[in-house]
């Protein structure tokens, strides 16, 4: 067969996979006793367009619930639960009911467990930590043990904050280590000891959403199960259930741990804030609370220490009054569960087969040269969701075998309106062990800049952390095929190619297969091993360029600054001038302001595109900005308030890019005119000058020492943002030659291309995209430090001059980018006597590179 026809096939075979007909053939558990997108069309219309994909982090509600919940309130008075008239009671009765459908959902009742409300299930977990009878050692009797599986979410990790001052050994355990290093005890050994041990694991894994057998509660309660076959003393066992409980039934009746916390959110979507503890009432005696508040006690004496606690669990350990129409809630929340699905066992089945089809197709993708398109992070190869989750973790790799960071993902992902998660997902012993970070690197990192949460992806080379895709049980099959198009679309070399062999095996897997191993399911298990090698030189320039050394090239081309741009509103239209005056934070007056709505959350084009229609305009003899816009108008804004601002102008707190700032409200003029221009209530703010704000670490950290002024205005990174023409150019060719080929034609002209990217300085550089590559920049008589690339997010995609959004430019550079979602270098001033000088255009501009 011809190269090309062989080509085409690969890819129409990918076509033909990503089918519902080829779902069936591998699954035949989809929906519900219902006509099942009838369910979807009804209860949640309000996500049609958008394929959610986060459900481990938070479930949707369905439009019923919040119907009958509020037919509910408006129908009934609800009294505080601790008052005894009939509204009172009322409430009272309803949540005790709701306890009791709460212990039918596990399969257990109040005489075996008792339900105490937090405000979630991190709640939960620190108020075991902090009512555990921990004991320290004594001549007689060993330490208490915090044991815990390294696979965990922080907030079980957390419980070591609690104890370290107890003497209480803390003990991480892989999961290898387990029944590996289980022994058969003599049960009459050590059965004086009574010392209190507390292990504690996740019913389900929230980063690879790997099921860890049930059967650990007994093993470990009964002392044949690692770490308690080890130690004398009493055993106790924590399962974590916040990410199981959200699409498996879990039955109490037949794994009887000690306590098990839970978030309601994250099994129906609605309430928020509110989850659960049950603890086993054979346990509640054991344990101590220090502080009581009100409705906890049974009598106490103001005048005296003197204090009796309520006799009933639940009472005993919440403080104040429960959330109490929140948890009335929950019985409309378990009413829609079981009409709309019929059971947690639907669920299950549901959503494993959704999760298994997106396994396999992802993980037998391949670019066009055969090498895999993802590695799948996962210790089995999803065969019985008995042992898997609803949760699918991975990276993206080029078809050079690098890794794509996940905040590229990311950024793509939103423009397609596929919601994901990326990063850690607060688990970091399970990031560690799939990823090969080692506890070093973690630090390394830290230093480098990179904290948990943030978007940098990428340090060495090596991923931070990886993209997490996860089922509910009102996704569909359209959601599998739209990430895995998505996938397709943008990140892989034509001729997508699939890796049938695989395919075929993973086809032909039964349920009572299982893996214990952790599987790199992109072929190439040393791929880890490889990267430990690699340069680490284009990083250095990511994150902006070192010192030039005697090493350094100069390459000092007939380059000229071509166009100035300020933005004196954050978000809003460009004021093109052609010389501004530098000052200590960049360009004179630049994102000096910014716009809040009535939550005081700043406003971006992200979330409200129409900025770009309002014009700003600096009069600096003056001393005033003008604001205009399409039938509005102008009114005059004062560039400094000289005289004490009065009330309405007060100052106040905000967030921009991570950073708090203090800024200085402008005035009711100013927040009219936007109210009405935008059609919502908004408000003018500036940056205080009195405050001062510093670049983020990461950036400074790649600076040189003699650079001293990074002083930042309200921008998101960095002083100045440049962008160079032959870049522009390039791209905008690539755009064309990307839409002839299909039948999304958007033509993009260099000048509108400039103006999605909203630089601050453009020049006319020889080389596409060499800036990339520069450490120092001279324009005129005024020095710069590049402080590295600027990553882009789906904001270019708004056209400037309407507030239309498209995917232009984004897709077509990510895909020209392999991922690397990059366009233009963030710069500096060199040193303080760079911020008292002018830039003009026309001024020739010489680069250096390491």
């Amino acid at each position: 067969m011809p190269l090309h026809e062989a080509m085409e096939k690969e890819s129409l075979n990918f076509n033909q996979l990503c089918t519902f007909e080829s779902f069936e053939k591998v699954w035949n558990h989809y929906g519900y006793k219902s006509v099942f997108q009838d369910v979807i069309e009804r209860e949640f219309s309000r996500i049609k367009g958008i394929t959610y994909l986060d459900h481990a982090g938070t479930t949707l509600y369905p439009e019923s619930l919040v119907r009958e919940f509020y037919q509910d309130i408006c129908t009934n008075v609800y009294g505080n639960p601790h008052s005894h008239n009939p509204s009172s009671r009322l409430t009272h009765d309803t949540v005790e009911h709701v306890r009791y459908r709460i212990l039918q959902h596990f399969n257990t009742t109040p005489d075996e467990y008792s339900v105490i409300f937090t405000s979630g299930s991190t709640a939960a977990l620190k108020l075991v930590a902090e009512s555990f009878p921990w004991r320290p050692p004594t001549a007689a009797e060993p330490a208490s043990q915090f044991c815990y599986l390294t696979d965990n979410h922080t907030s079980v990790v957390g419980i070591r904050g609690v104890i370290s001052a107890l003497g209480v050994v803390s003990l991480p355990v892989s999961p290898e280590e387990i029944e590996a290093r289980a022994k058969d005890v003599d049960q009459s050994e050590g059965s004086s000891c009574q010392t209190p041990h507390l292990f504690c694991y996740p019913a389900q894994s929230n980063f690879s959403g790997r099921k860890y057998p049930l059967g650990y509660v007994r093993g470990i309660q009964a002392r044949q199960l690692y770490p308690a076959c080890d130690s004398k003393g009493r055993w106790f066992v924590l399962l974590d259930a916040a990410s199981f409980a959200s699409c498996s039934p879990l039955d109490l009746q037949e794994h009887s741990a000690n306590f098990v916390p839970f978030s309601f959110y994250k099994m129906f979507g609605f309430p928020t804030g509110l989850g659960a503890l049950l603890v086993r009432n054979d346990t509640a005696a054991l344990l101590r609370k220090t502080y009581f508040g009100g409705g906890t006690a049974a009598a106490y004496l103001a005048g005296d220490n003197y204090y009796v606690p309520a006799s009933n669990m639940s009472s005993r350990f919440e403080d104040g009054t429960v959330s109490f129409l929140d948890i009335i809630a929950l019985n409309h929340s378990f009413d829609s569960l079981h009409t709309l699905t019929g059971g947690m066992d639907k669920i299950q089945l549901h959503t494993f087969g959704l999760t298994r089809y997106t396994y396999m197709l992802l993980s037998s993708l391949c670019h066009g040269n055969g090498q895999p398109v993802a590695q799948i992070y996962s210790d089995s190869e999803f065969e019985n969701p008995s042992t898997q989750g609803a949760i699918l973790n991975f990276n993206l790799m080029d078809c050079h075998g690098q890794m794509i960071g996940y905040s590229q993902v990311d950024k793509l992902a939103s423009l397609f309106n596929i919601h994901l998660r990326t990063g850690c997902f607060c688990n970091t012993g399970a990031c560690q062990l799939f990823l090969g970070i080692t506890n070093q690197v973690v630090k390394s990192n830290l230093q480098a800049g990179h904290v948990c949460g943030d978007n940098i992806d990428l340090v060495d080379d090596r991923p931070t952390g990886s993209v997490r895709v996860s089922f509910g049980y009102m996704s569909t099959f359209q959601d599998c095929q739209n990430f895995l198009n998505f996938v397709a679309d943008c990140f892989v070399d034509k001729p997508v190619k699939v890796d049938q062999d695989k395919l075929d095996r993973l086809k032909s897997n039964t349920s009572s297969k299982g893996s214990s191993q952790c599987l790199l399911t992109n072929g190439k298990p040393d791929h880890i091993d490889e990267r430990e090698h690699a340069s680490t030189d284009l990083v250095v320039n990511q994150r902006g360029g070192k010192a030039i050394t005697k090493d350094a090239k100069s390459h000092e081309k007939a380059q000229t600054l071509t166009n100035i741009y300020i933005y004196p509103i954050k978000s809003c239209a460009a004021f093109e001038v052609t010389d501004w005056p530098v000052g200590a934070l960049g360009l004179l007056h630049d994102r000096g302001w910014m716009v809040v709505n009535g939550n005081r959350v700043c406003l971006n084009q992200k979330r409200e595109p129409r900025l770009c229609l309002i014009h700003p305009q600096i009069y600096l003899p003056s001393n005033t900005m003008l604001l205009q816009a399409s039938g509005m108008n102008t009114i005059c804004v004062p560039l400094k308030n000289h005289s004490e601002p009065p009330q309405s102008h007060r100052v106040c707190q905000n967030m921009v890019c991570g950073d708090r700032v203090e800024t200085v409200d402008c005035g009711d003029e100013a927040a009219s005119w936007l109210s009405e221009f935008l059609g919502q209530p908004c408000r003018l703010i500036r940056q205080s000058p009195d405050f001062s704000r510093d670049m983020k670490k990461g950036h400074e950290k790649g600076l040189a020492p003699e650079v001293s002024s990074t002083a930042l205005s309200l921008v998101n990174e960095a002083q100045y943002l440049i962008v160079n023409r032959a870049s522009v150019d390039l791209l905008q060719r690539h755009i064309t030659n990307r839409q002839e080929s299909s039948d999304d034609h958007q033509p993009l002209d260099t000048q509108t291309l400039i103006s999605r990217f909203r630089a601050n300085l453009v020049i006319s550089g020889k080389e596409p995209f060499e800036e990339d590559d520069w450490s120092h920049l001279i324009i005129g008589n005024t020095h710069f430090q590049v402080a590295g690339r600027c990553g882009r997010c789906q904001m270019i995609g708004v056209d400037q001059s309407t507030g239309a959004k498209t995917k232009e430019p984004l897709l077509s550079l990510s895909a020209y980018r392999k991922g690397k979602v990059t366009f233009g270098v963030y710069l500096v001033h060199q040193s303080l006597e760079d911020s008292n000088s002018t830039l003009t255009v026309g001024s020739s501009v010489k680069s250096e590179m390491s």
